[in-house]
């Protein structure tokens, strides 16, 4: 747990940087709660997302699957080395680290076992305090993935 951004890396600060600039361009009319992801691919180069929602729920993307499935399909053959999240509310301020909900951690997953490495994922709310977790298996212990299939 970091109590601060500038108690990270500045290669993560970086990254978290560009989470935030992603969350501002959510499109988040119902939840009115923005997210913003950034991903550091194995080259050095960042992609980023944002939510997506849709009046059709559940239409839309979260932040996390919006950035990971970006760099798949424009980076197919890098690996995802760390993500960073930030999340926050239109109606309160979030201090709160705020991690990947229940499908994002599914994605997370099959992607960490695709490429055979785990991505380090920082996330925090809009301000506060920031957890890094190793690998998606910290916040998702007992994955599913391809081999039961």
């Amino acid at each position: 747990m970091f109590e601060s951004i500038s108690e990270l890396p500045s290669s993560i600060q970086n990254l978290m940087n560009k989470a935030h600039e992603a969350r501002k361009n959510a499109y988040a009319p119902y939840s009115r709660f923005k997210v913003g992801a950034a991903l550091q691919l194995s080259t050095g180069e960042i992609v980023t997302g944002n939510n997506q929602e849709n009046a059709a729920y559940p239409s839309g993307l979260c932040a996390e699957r919006v950035a990971i499935f970006h760099a798949g399909a424009t980076h197919p053959e890098m690996t995802v080395s760390f993500m960073a999240l930030t999340a926050g509310s239109l109606t309160k301020e979030t201090k709160t680290p705020i991690p990947p909900c229940g499908a994002c951690r599914q994605v997370l997953a099959e992607y960490e076992v695709k490429q055979n490495a785990s991505i380090v994922i920082y996330f925090m709310g809009e301000t506060g305090k920031i957890v890094k977790a190793n690998s998606i298996k910290e916040l998702l212990p007992l994955i599913f993935d391809s081999t039961y299939l």
